[in-house]
C-alpha cells in the first residue's frame, strides 16, 4: 500500500512540462531533450521505490525533481567536447587536447572559417590551387626543407611516406625503434597498412650501422629513422643517427626517412630543457624526409607535417592516400598562424602557449601559486589545509620523457575527508578543473594554469569545497 501511494505521488509529464521554471527552459532547449530528462529523472524515482529506499529519501528527491529535471536537460544540451582547466602540470596533455593556441590566431580562424576563403583557390591567377600552398613556403622556411605538405597526423605523415616511397619493397628500420604510441599504433602495424616491408636490423639495445648495410638488398627502398620521443632506452645500448646513415645513403642511392615524433623547431637546451633534435638540424644534415607533429612541441593544431626533397613531396601530392589524409581549412588557419611565429624566435617563446609554459621561470610559477593561495585563504571550512611547494612538471604528449621540470603547486589536503568526492566536484565545476592526486592530497600545478583561470580554479576549489561540506 506505501509503495503505491508513493508511485501516484511522482507527477505525470504534462504536468510538469506545465511548469514554470520548466517552460523557461523549453525556450533554450529542445523539447525532445527536456521529455527525455523527464522520463529520466521519473524513471530513476520509480526505480528507487521499487528497491524499497527509505520514505524520506524518496520524498526529498520528488520533492527536487524540477532542479534534477533541469540540471540533466542542461547537460544534454550543453556541448560535449568543452573547455576545461590544465591544473595537472603536464604541458602537452593529450586527452586534455595536448598544445593550445594563442587567441590572436583564433581571429584569423575565425575569420576564415565563417565566410568563404580561398582554401582551393588562387586569387592570383584566378584558378584552382593547392590546398598545401597555404603552408607550403612558410614550412619550407622555417625547416630549410625544398618542399613541404601537411596531412591529419604525424602516423598519416609516415603512413603516407612509406606508402609513396617504399610500396611493396623494404624498409630497413633497427629493432630498438619500433615504437608504439597512444592508443596501440605501431610502426611496424603502420609500416603493413602502408604495403611497405619491415626490415628489423640490430638488437632492442644495439644497433650498428653494419646492420643496416648487411640488410641492404635490391628490393630495398628506403632507410628509416624513427626518434624515440615518447621513451629512452638507458644502459648498455648503441644506437645510429640518421647522420651516420648518409654514409650508405651516398654509396647505395638510398633516400634515408627521420620521423621525428614531437619535432620541434625550436632549441630547447637553450631554455633549460633536454636537447631535442630540431627538424632544421636532420634537413641540413642531408635527411631527405622528414615528418613529424603540427601539436606537441611545435604548438600548433593537430596535424603531420612532412618537409624534405621536392621529387619525393610532389610524388605524396599526387598519392591517392593524399585525399583521405588531407587536412581541412581549420588545421591549415592553424597552423599557418603558429608557424608565423617561428619567423622571430621571441614570438614563438612569448605567443605559443606550449612553448611559453615549459620555459616559464620559476619565479613567475610561485607568484601566480601565491596569487591563488590569496584568494582562497579566508574559506571558512576548518578540515583542510593548504600550502605552495616546490615539485615537477612534466612535458607530456610522449615527449622528453625523461624531462622533470621544476614548478611550484597549490597543495590541499583535506584531513582524510572525501578526497574522491572533492576531486569529482572539481570536474564538475562550469569549467571542470583537472587536478592531480597523490598520497591524499591535491596538486594545483601553476605551469599549465593560465594568469586568466586563477580565479577560476578559486571559485572551483570553494565550489568542491562547499559540495563537500554539504554531503
Amino acid at each position: 500500500m506505501v509503495e503505491r501511494n508513493l508511485f501516484k505521488l511522482i507527477p505525470k509529464v504534462d504536468d510538469i512540462l506545465g511548469r514554470d521554471n520548466i517552460k523557461k527552459i523549453l525556450e533554450t532547449i529542445p523539447r525532445n531533450v527536456v521529455l527525455d530528462s523527464i522520463r529520466e529523472e521519473t524513471k530513476l524515482i520509480r526505480e528507487k521505490i521499487k528497491n524499497n529506499k527509505q520514505e524520506e529519501e524518496i520524498l526529498e528527491v520528488i520533492n527536487n525533481l524540477e532542479l534534477s529535471i533541469i540540471s540533466n536537460a542542461e547537460y544534454k544540451n550543453s556541448y560535449k567536447l568543452r573547455r576545461v582547466i590544465n591544473a595537472t602540470g603536464v604541458v602537452v596533455h593529450t586527452n586534455l587536447g595536448r598544445s593550445v593556441i594563442n587567441e590572436k590566431i583564433m581571429e584569423n580562424i575565425n575569420d576564415v572559417v565563417t565566410h568563404y576563403s580561398n582554401l582551393e583557390f588562387d586569387l592570383l591567377k584566378g584558378v584552382r590551387g593547392s590546398r598545401y600552398s597555404h603552408v607550403e613556403e612558410i614550412i619550407a622556411k622555417c625547416t630549410g626543407a625544398e618542399a613541404a605538405m601537411v596531412v591529419n597526423n604525424n602516423a598519416a605523415a609516415v603512413l603516407l611516406v612509406l606508402n609513396t616511397m617504399a610500396k611493396g619493397r623494404d624498409v630497413i628500420v633497427s629493432r630498438g625503434e619500433l615504437i608504439e604510441i597512444g592508443g596501440s599504433f605501431r610502426i611496424p602495424d603502420v609500416m603493413i597498412q602502408s604495403s611497405a616491408h619491415l626490415v628489423e636490423v640490430g638488437t632492442t639495445n644495439k644497433t650498428h650501422l653494419f646492420d643496416y648495410e648487411k640488410a641492404i638488398s635490391e628490393d630495398t627502398a628506403a632507410l628509416l629513422k624513427v626518434h624515440t620521443s615518447n621513451y629512452r632506452i638507458l644502459g648498455f645500448t648503441s644506437s645510429v643517427d640518421a647522420v651516420d646513415l648518409i654514409e650508405l645513403k651516398n654509396k647505395y642511392n638510398l633516400p634515408i626517412i627521420e620521423d621525428l615524433g614531437s619535432g620541434v623547431l625550436l632549441d630547447l637546451s637553450k631554455y633549460g630543457l633536454e636537447y631535442e633534435p630540431t627538424v632544421q638540424d636532420s634537413i641540413k644534415n642531408g635527411i631527405d624526409i622528414v615528418t613529424f607533429s603540427g601539436d606537441k612541441l611545435l604548438g600548433g593544431p593537430q596535424a603531420g607535417i612532412i618537409v624534405g626533397k621536392k621529387q619525393y613531396i610532389e610524388a605524396m601530392k599526387k598519392n591517392q592516400l593524399t585525399r583521405a589524409l588531407r587536412v581541412d581549412k581549420f588545421t591549415i588557419a592553424a597552423l599557418e598562424g603558429t608557424l608565423k611565429y617561428y619567423m622571430d624566435e621571441e614570438n614563438v617563446v612569448n605567443e605559443i602557449p606550449t612553448i611559453r609554459m615549459l620555459t616559464d621561470s620559476i619565479e613567475s610559477i610561485n607568484n601566480k601559486a601565491l596569487k591563488l593561495k590569496r584568494y582562497i585563504d579566508n574559506i571558512e571550512i576548518d578540515y583542510f589545509d593548504i600550502a605552495i611547494e616546490d615539485e615537477f612538471s612534466e612535458v607530456g604528449g610522449g615527449s622528453l620523457p625523461l624531462e622533470r621540470i621544476p614548478t611550484k603547486c597549490l597543495v590541499l589536503s583535506l584531513d582524510g575527508k572525501g578526497l574522491q568526492k572533492f576531486e569529482e566536484c572539481l570536474r564538475r565545476f562550469s569549467i571542470p578543473i583537472i587536478a592531480r592526486l597523490y598520497k591524499d592530497r591535491v596538486y594545483f600545478d601553476l605551469r599549465t594554469i593560465e594568469e586568466d583561470e586563477i580565479s577560476i580554479v578559486a571559485e572551483g576549489i570553494k565550489y568542491a569545497l562547499e559540495q563537500l561540506k554539504e554531503c
